[in-house]
């Protein structure tokens, strides 16, 4: 049969366990958020696709992959670009009915903004809103290493969040 819980009395052994208060300050002191915590958790898989390829090719590889864009790649790996879904229906409106058989390369926005994986978070979706764009290739050492989209720092910031409200209760809680 369980017993239940009695709490100490004047005459029990005192516990020869140090204890260490909770404060805000080791509940919530964290690390800065960077790329590559969202990546640890992410992966580095990026989807490429070669300038020449058709925007018909890309159309089929955003669906069957379920993403919003894609890195523009020489076939040695050099970024030149990225065609995300913006830019297609972009392009739909402007010339419909003949925009599939379209070169990527002419379609795909050339001066593409990079981050790295040390790059704050932050500082990353700052730069994102104010250039109104939802992906962000990320380059370490010149190669690219993977991708970053708005979706990726909301959903972090939001763990984040969740954790600080639940560290929060324990230390009100106790």
């Amino acid at each position: 049969m369980p017993t239940s819980y009695q709490s100490p009395m004047r005459g029990d052994k005192k516990s020869e366990a140090k204890t260490t208060s909770q404060s805000t300050e080791t509940n919530t002191v964290k690390e800065v958020a960077t790329v590559a915590k969202v990546l640890e958790v992410k992966g580095g898989s990026v989807y490429t696709i070669g300038p020449d390829d058709t925007i018909k090719t890309a159309v089929t590889l955003l669906k069957d992959r379920r993403i919003g864009a894609l890195v523009v790649t020489t076939e040695d790996g050099a970024l030149v670009g990225i065609l995300s879904e913006r830019d297609i229906v972009r392009k739909l409106a402007e010339t419909p009915g003949q925009t599939l058989p379209q070169k990527v390369s002419d379609n795909m926005t050339h001066d593409v903004e990079t981050c790295s994986p040390d790059d704050n978070l932050i500082e990353v979706s700052r730069r994102m809103t104010k250039g109104t764009f939802r992906h962000m290739p990320v380059m370490e050492d010149g190669k690219l290493c993977g991708m970053i989209t708005i979706g990726d720092v909301v959903n972090y910031r939001l763990t984040e969040l969740e954790h600080e409200a639940l560290q929060l209760k324990q230390m009100i809680v106790g």
